[in-house]
């Protein structure tokens, strides 16, 4: 059994630094996850991104069902990769894919954030009950 995947990293600048929108494609679904560069990048940094920073990527949760078989015909390829080239915009899928990364992270802190308060404020209210006790008993 064969999976086709594949990998697209797209560099371009959004009005304050440079982006790359890294996307992955496989037989379950579709990834992606966005990494600031800064400074606009050589062709050495964004090779040594690749080698030494894809792997520890954090990519968004896999979106089931979107995924595209790839095109086996050469030439269909590389018109397919001369067109990506003409478009600088980041995909929908990656903007939605992020979207929906962004989202989940936003739960999971609020929540985090939720049971942080309500311990504290047990907490202050066991510290003021003992305070309480301290005086009744006259220290």
């Amino acid at each position: 059994m064969r999976i086709d995947s594949s990998s697209v990293l797209t560099v371009f600048h959004d009005g304050r630094f440079w982006v790359g929108l890294c996307e992955e494609t496989d037989g379950c679904g579709y990834r992606a996850c966005r990494h600031v560069f800064g400074t606009e990048p050589d062709d050495q940094r964004i090779l040594g991104f690749i080698a030494d920073e894809w792997p520890k990527l954090r990519f968004s949760p896999t979106v089931i069902g979107t995924s595209s078989p790839l095109a086996q015909n050469p030439k269909r390829r590389q018109r397919d990769a001369a067109k990506q080239l003409a478009a600088v915009r980041p995909s929908t899928k990656a903007q939605a894919a992020l979207a929906e990364a962004h989202e989940t992270t936003k739960a999971s802190r609020k929540t985090a954030l939720q049971q942080r308060k309500e311990l504290e404020k047990e907490q202050r209210y066991e510290q003021a009950h003992e305070k309480r006790k301290q005086k009744h008993r006259g220290h």
